[in-house]
């Protein structure tokens, strides 16, 4: 239409000059018209240009929308759009700069550089921004724009700006919930006025949305970082879970179980997908825990119990189960769980072991392992032995029939053994009526055996008056008499590989021996060297000197003491 309007206004001045010569003329005003045209044809364009501008802007800020919004990779997709914000706004520089959450700082994330002058490659890239701007712009949450920076009242003081002479300079936070996320910044070091309203209004537009992709992008790499965690947290479980020796079954609030491990699985002969979603009166057989169940519930406390289910192929069991409250982050009850171990073989070891102390010592028993590991042909050491008679065995006989002699003796070796045990004496043997005793032997260790031996005969002698007044009798003397004597003997395993047997032998017990059987009835008599090994007689006790004896194996007499509560 321009052009139009220009070969008219040519043809009438054409006609005007052929006019002239005729002494003619045209009005005036058809020149005025034609010239008016052109200018409002000039702002028209200038209008149509500024207009087609910034659809095209805005065709890009959709298309850079959906580019944005289209993934998680911001690295790419945020390159890819400063590379048309540079298009479109004539700038020769892009960043985009993200807050570090742990600094505060805005650090480069994504820069592009379309104009240079060979001195970037000199320089960090981070000190191309103009911190001043930046700093206005986090502080005041605004974009800005300044089409001369070296003349802007605002940037006075910037070395930034003074060093690389920057010209025209936008700068855009990105803001997302009233919350400073980063900042996009674009210049031009060589030309003044690049930048307008319109560039600004885009570029804000752009950070508008840039903020919401960033923020999406961040709690998506958040929520995935946090899945990764939660699966490795998992598996780190499942394999806890799983190694777990023990059995571990948890159920929900209508005693369903939902989980089984597989030491579970296996204690119950089960596998443990065949064991999830039944009752648990079901998994574990013939076993009623109901009760147990209820009382976790209503105390909400662990409670243990042992119980021997039936369980198929494996016959009966014992297990040692300890049942929680199993609870969420609120500590809101929703199940229990349930700890499982297999106490079968243990059981019948304790029940083995209690039918052995009834024949063998308590001593000898706790320390099967430790006495086992010993050679045949033991160590010589200190030991001090006693040999006791709780009742002669003649005594019995003649006044009451077998059986019932033998229950009267049964009488006196419980209360023999019940004082021996406690002050920690191993008994050897049985032998009839009499009992032999050790002390410091390699199962019960004691630097003062002797004294130990000695205050177990006080007490003996006393816990046998005692079952004398219990048995309404008045034996008159005692019934009982001791032989105790201190030195060395050698201790160990006799026997063969197949069946041996823990004893003392030596000449300290075989005069121990021999003391018993020279003292009388109600006596406690000890040897000299029971008087060496104590010194004195203890505080409460008293020692009278018997004429010396002859023992078998002795040729010289053997001086003897008689013990007395002082």
């Amino acid at each position: 239409m321009r052009a139009l309007i220009g070969e008219v206004a040519a043809a009438l001045q054409s006609q005007q000059e052929l006019l002239r010569i005729r002494q003619m003329a045209l009005m005036p005003e058809v020149f005025s018209l034609v010239a008016a045209v052109d200018q409002d044809l000039q702002r028209l364009e200038a209008l149509l240009t500024d207009e087609q501008t910034e659809l095209e802007q805005l065709n890009v800020l959709v298309h850079t929308s959906a580019m944005v919004n289209s993934s998680l990779d911001l690295s790419d997709i945020l390159g890819k759009a400063l590379d048309k914000i540079l298009d479109l706004t004539g700038a020769g520089r892009g960043y985009i700069l993200l807050r570090n959450e742990e600094t505060g700082d805005l650090q480069i994330h994504v820069a592009r550089v379309t104009e240079t002058v060979g001195d970037e490659d000199d320089d960090d890239e981070s000190a191309h921004v103009s911190r001043t701007i930046l700093t206005h712009v986090s502080e005041t949450m605004t974009p800005l724009l300044t089409d001369n920076a070296q003349t802007d009242p605002r940037m006075i003081g910037s070395e930034t700006i003074a060093k690389f002479v920057l010209r025209s300079v936008m700068c855009a936070p990105l803001v997302y919930k009233a919350r400073l996320v980063g900042a996009i910044y674009l210049d031009n070091r060589f030309r003044e006025g690049v930048f307008t309203e319109r560039e600004l209004n885009l570029l804000t537009a752009f950070a508008n949305q840039t903020a919401v992709a960033i923020e999406n992008a961040l709690l998506f790499s958040r929520v995935q970082t946090a899945l990764e965690e939660i699966i490795n947290l998992k598996e780190l479980i499942e394999n806890v879970f799983g190694s777990i020796p023990s059995g571990v079954i948890t159920a929900n609030a209508d005693d369903i179980v939902t989980t089984v491990n597989t030491a579970a699985g296996r204690i119950l002969n089960r596998a443990p997908d065949e064991s999830i979603g039944y009752p648990i009166d079901q998994v574990i057989p013939r076993v009623s825990v109901d009760q147990v169940l209820e009382n976790v519930r209503i105390n909400n406390a662990s409670v243990a119990v042992e119980t021997q289910p039936d369980i198929p192929e494996r016959g009966r069991i014992a297990l040692a189960m300890r049942l929680s409250p199993l609870k969420n982050a609120e500590q809101e009850l929703q199940g229990v769980a349930m700890v499982i171990d297999d106490v079968t073989e243990q059981r019948e070891r304790d029940e083995l072991l209690t039918l052995m102390t009834r024949y063998l010592p308590p001593g000898l028993v706790a320390q099967i392992d430790m006495i086992s590991a010993l050679a045949l042909g033991g160590e010589r050491r200190d030991v001090t032995c006693a040999f006791i008679e709780a009742i002669p065995y003649g005594v019995l006989a003649a006044e009451l029939r077998p059986q019932q002699a033998m229950n009267t003796l049964n009488v006196f070796l419980e209360t023999a053994t019940q004082v021996i045990n406690d002050a920690r004496g191993i008994i050897d043997k049985y032998m009839g009526s009499e009992l032999m005793v050790l002390f410091n032997t390699q199962l019960n260790p004691m630097p003062d055996h002797a004294l130990a031996a000695l205050r177990m005969a006080l007490e003996l002698r006393d816990a046998f008056l005692a079952l004398y007044e219990r048995l309404g009798i008045a034996p008159d003397p005692h019934y009982y008499r001791m032989g105790i004597n201190s030195g060395v003997a050698t201790l160990g395993n006799v026997g063969s590989l197949n069946r041996r047997s823990f004893t003392a032998i030596g000449d300290t017990i075989n005069l121990s021996k021999r003391l018993e059987e020279n003292a009388e009835s109600g006596q406690i008599i000890i040897s000299e060297g029971v008087c060496a090994a104590l010194g004195t007689p203890p505080d409460g006790v008293r020692f009278e000197e018997k004429p010396p004896i002859m023992v078998k194996g002795k040729a010289l007499p053997i001086q003897i003491f008689e013990v007395f509560k002082a």
